[in-house]
């Protein structure tokens, strides 16, 4: 099993997409988890189906901060548990085998929102 986690702090530049699909491509993982994309869904399923992803969950930026992606392919399993605009929670099974939690979290950028956090 491969898990690719990656604060891309936008994925709106092309030099940071090619990246992506270099790393998907060498690396070929199962699951890939993207935070702080800053873009919205309409965009991230070109990228995404561009990688070959199978599926995908998302959580939408607010204004031009945030936004998390989280892609995997048919052989993961995954099960809705919560999410959140800083969080992603999922049970997890890769290839039938046994089940694992996943909380895939990107904290808040600012100060006074951190410690609430």
């Amino acid at each position: 099993m491969a898990l690719i986690a990656w604060n891309v702090r936008g994925l709106g530049n092309k030099e940071t997409v090619r990246a992506l699909k270099n790393v998907a491509f060498k690396f070929h993982p199962n699951i890939i988890f993207l935070s702080e994309t800053k873009q919205k869904k309409r965009y991230l399923e070109a990228i995404r189906v561009m990688i070959k992803f199978d599926n995908s969950f998302y959580i939408e930026p607010s204004g031009t901060t945030g936004g998390l992606s989280l892609w995997w392919m048919n052989n993961s399993q995954i099960k809705f548990l919560r999410a959140e605009k800083n969080f992603i929670d999922r049970e997890i099974s890769i290839n039938g085998e046994e089940e694992w939690y996943g909380t895939f979290i990107y904290g808040p950028p600012y100060k006074e929102e951190k410690k609430k956090f």
